[in-house]
């Protein structure tokens, strides 16, 4: 199952762009035996400031995927509840699983309501550049999970 993380806003070579990358490349390292991966991060920019705009740009890259929208009205989950989820869809048959952050304002109600699921990182406000790191990191450690790996604790 391939796992994308696309994301609204290019990072750059900020701190937490790289950060996203390499927790992106351990997921796919240990994913892949698993049936997980590749993992990537796809960056895409609206043409104007704004949900609607950004929602015209993310539309397209979601069909024929299974969706789960970051949203912080989204359900929270343990880490081996997000284990169990990627490896419920996975053993569903499911082949492009797309997680979505939008920027600084959300996800427009067409991109929620395509979704078939949301995801929330807690009631606290982060800054969607950190997001996307610590749902990368989230998929590495669901991966090691999976895999039986000894990397999360409870």
């Amino acid at each position: 199952m391939k796992v994308t993380l696309l994301c609204v806003g290019r990072l750059g070579e900020a701190l937490e762009s790289r950060l996203a990358a390499d927790w992106a490349a351990r997921a796919t390292s240990i994913g892949r035996a698993l049936g997980l991966g590749p993992v990537e991060i796809m960056e895409v920019e609206g043409r104007k400031a704004g949900k609607a705009s950004e929602a015209e740009v993310l539309l397209p890259r979601l069909e024929g995927a299974q969706v789960i929208a970051c949203d912080e009205h989204g359900q929270g989950r343990t880490s081996r509840e997000f284990a169990a989820l990627l490896g419920r869809l996975r053993d569903d048959g499911v082949r492009r699983l797309v997680f979505v952050v939008g920027g600084a304002d959300g996800l427009d109600e067409r991109v929620l309501g395509l979704a078939q699921g949301r995801l929330s990182f807690g009631t606290q406000t982060w800054p969607h550049a950190l997001v996307r790191a610590m749902l990368a990191e989230q998929v590495y450690r669901a991966a090691t999970i999976l895999a039986g790996s000894p990397y999360h604790r409870d």
